[in-house]
């Protein structure tokens, strides 16, 4: 299905980060970020999807004493989507706690990539986006080459299947 981002969505996307962004952890930059983003594509208990209208997911950047080891707004929305059930994202945006657009880092718009494709649009300070404008040239799923599948289980022709006994460790038994 084919959805359209009108400026009540976007809107309420906004709204929904600067509000989320209130609960961001940021004791160390004091830059309190929200995120939030349209999803559709919601699999159901048997993994189709659902056709359901569109639904909203947000996140909060954590920091951490370490600084490298913080986490960006978009991951804790990504984390959300998929304790949700996971899907697919439509539209995103990224706020500072005043409403002010934030653009996504490398990393992050890698990780929006890999959850809503080249078409996500994003709401940047210069208008809305379509992500591939903001990672041209994206590596994704579909580069990757297929999984090895496991080997077959040996053929057992001519071997005992009984375990070996164990070997007792040296003084295994004395008492």
């Amino acid at each position: 299905m084919g959805w359209s981002v009108d400026d009540r969505s976007w809107e309420r996307l906004r709204n929904a980060a600067v509000r989320v962004a209130q609960s961001a952890y940021a004791p160390y930059s004091g830059l309190r970020v929200g995120a939030a983003a349209l999803v559709v594509d919601r699999p159901d208990a048997e993994g189709r999807t659902t056709g359901d209208e569109p639904w909203m997911v947000v996140g909060c950047n954590v920091e951490n004493a370490s600084y490298g080891l913080a986490l960006c707004a978009e991951c804790g929305l990504v984390s959300s989507l998929h304790a949700q059930g996971g899907g697919r994202l439509l539209a995103f945006a990224c706020v500072d706690a005043d409403g002010r657009p934030l653009a996504p880092c490398g990393r992050c718009r890698q990780l929006l990539y890999e959850h809503g494709g080249p078409d996500l649009l994003v709401a940047t300070a210069d208008g809305v986006r379509r992500l591939a404008e903001l990672l041209p040239g994206a590596f994704g799923p579909l580069d990757l080459p297929d999984p090895p599948r496991p080997p077959e289980p040996a053929a057992a022709a001519g071997t005992d299947p009984s375990p070996v006994a164990a070997t007792p460790s040296p003084g295994a038994g004395a008492t």
